[in-house]
């Protein structure tokens, strides 16, 4: 069953929720293209100690290692709540993911249109299609909650 862009950044939202109360709540679900969930993950850099440990990364490592397809993700797509960084913007198009679904825009470190436009570089030999902006304020206001409780 196909689903909307809406319904898998839901997804993303419910797997946010997963991420230890120290680690920013972002999440991460990737779907094949018959809309069926392969991973998903939140932000665990401080639960696991890891740099690299963002919702993205970990759910494209957890997608990959059940993919028919081994590592390419040519037929899939990444919803995340958050517009990814430069590293999960780089490591998205490295596994060759058909499309990403975006919630919140992130001016400060998006890769995806904000502050740089990796995705969409024509140097690169694969680019995604890319729709941002999807549950936009429910997204935003996961991030507001969070920070407001942190200060």
């Amino acid at each position: 069953m196909k689903l909307s862009d809406a319904e898998m950044v839901r997804a993303a939202i419910a797997a946010a929720g997963a991420a230890d109360g120290r680690d920013v709540p972002v999440g991460a679900v990737v779907f094949d293209s018959a809309g069926r969930e392969l991973a998903r993950a939140a932000n665990a850099r401080e639960a696991l100690g890891d740099p690299t440990a963002h919702a993205e990364v970990l759910a494209l490592r957890r997608a990959a290692a059940v993919h028919g397809d081994g590592w390419r993700l040519e037929d899939c797509t990444l919803a995340v709540t958050l517009e990814p960084c430069t590293m999960c913007a780089g490591a998205l198009v490295l596994a060759r993911v058909g499309r990403l679904v975006f919630g919140a825009w992130e001016p400060k470190t998006g890769a995806v249109g904000s502050l740089w436009d990796v995705v969409r570089d024509r140097r690169l030999n694969h680019r995604p299609e890319v729709r941002g902006g999807v549950l936009e304020a429910e997204c935003a206001t996961l991030l507001d909650t969070f920070f407001r409780t942190q200060r």
